[in-house]
């Protein structure tokens, strides 16, 4: 198969190659108009630039994929990345993995880095913040790199892989009902995160198929850094009277439920005598926390290799391809931080 290159591009929007260039490197110097048409006949010859060719000893071409996480000290995202990487490697890809540390002009860094190094494509798992989360993305399909988002990001039409948040929430919660529990509230994450969403509407959606009655204050906005999540713990319960306690926490993710049940620990509240708490996610420690986790299995593996599948395959295509959404389900894990009440 013969490969797309600049020059073919230049031909066919009868552009010179530096025209092609400039719009690749999104320089302001060509017409709005052109760029359009180059970037429309581009996607047409699904052509994507690329760096120098860099090669092996013995010939063979290097094939790289990029994964760029949040935290490389959280065991959801390093649980990911082997997915990714026992894949890759089945089809000869190798995988560079680089932390964003939830840092947005990082992201935006790395996934330029990525793009323009001939790393052939990228899973990004997206740091949201408002609408300054699309621009970079927005880039990268204008120049027909292949990616692959593990959440959604609203405005952007992409390759997505994840779970689903709301199904699983909502069964966590009926389940919290089931044993007992009237006076259940959700610990929130990061507020224009999709995830947080999906895990509130889940939370709401448990409630309107049961007698019990929802109200918006059952929904604490905690993010998920473990100083702000701990601190914020602290202030929710400042003031409040003992018969006034939640009996159980939904949890954002397990990082954040073992920063609610340190908090909890400092306030004399017992796990899970006085509140049971519930996380998201069952990282590799979860089973070993002061209080061993009951939370929301995810199958991280599985998501690494499926999303590793969709972007090999938009990589090796030689069409453009539909974009893919991939929903996987979660299972219910109960250890003892929650209880059942009499």
């Amino acid at each position: 198969m013969k490969r797309i290159t600049i020059e073919d591009v230049a031909r066919r929007a009868r552009v010179s190659k530096g025209t092609v260039s400039a719009v690749i490197n999104a320089k302001d110097s060509v017409k709005a108009g052109t760029r359009d048409h180059i970037l429309e006949i581009m996607k047409e010859l699904n052509f994507r630039p690329r760096a120098v060719a860099r090669n092996l000893k013995n010939g063979v071409q290097d094939k790289s994929l990029g994964l760029i996480i949040k935290d490389m000290s959280y065991p959801f995202y390093t649980a990911i990345a082997a997915g990714v990487k026992e894949y890759a490697s089945t089809k000869g890809y190798s995988v560079l993995v680089a932390s964003s540390d939830d840092d947005h002009t990082c992201e935006k860094t790395l996934s330029h880095l990525f793009s323009t190094k001939d790393i052939k494509g990228t899973i990004i798992a997206p740091i949201v913040e408002g609408k300054a989360e699309i621009e970079h993305l927005f880039k990268l399909k204008m120049i027909n790199y292949p990616f692959v988002l593990l959440e959604d990001v609203r405005g952007i039409q992409a390759n997505v892989v994840a779970v689903d948040n709301i199904k699983a929430i909502k069964r966590t919660v009926k389940y919290l009902m089931s044993s007992g529990h009237t006076n259940i509230v959700h610990f929130a994450g990061p507020p224009q995160s999709s995830h947080t969403q999906e895990r509130i509407e889940g939370f709401r959606y448990a409630f309107s198929e049961s007698t019990l009655a929802f109200h918006p204050d059952m929904v604490v906005s905690v993010g998920s850094h473990y100083d702000e999540c701990y601190a914020k713990t602290l202030e929710y319960f400042k003031g409040k009277s003992r018969q006034d306690y939640p009996t159980a926490i939904v949890c954002f993710n397990d990082h954040q439920a073992l920063a609610v049940m340190l908090a909890l620990k400092e306030l004399n509240i017992n796990v899970p005598g006085d509140i049971s708490i519930i996380g998201n996610d069952d990282i590799s420690y979860a089973k070993i926390y002061p209080v061993p986790l009951t939370t929301i299995r995810a199958p991280h593996d599985e998501i690494g290799r499926r999303a590793a599948e969709i972007l090999i395959r938009n990589i090796e295509s030689s069409t453009l391809l539909p974009v893919e959404r991939v929903v996987l389900d979660t299972e219910f894990v109960i250890r003892e931080s929650s209880r059942v009440l009499n």
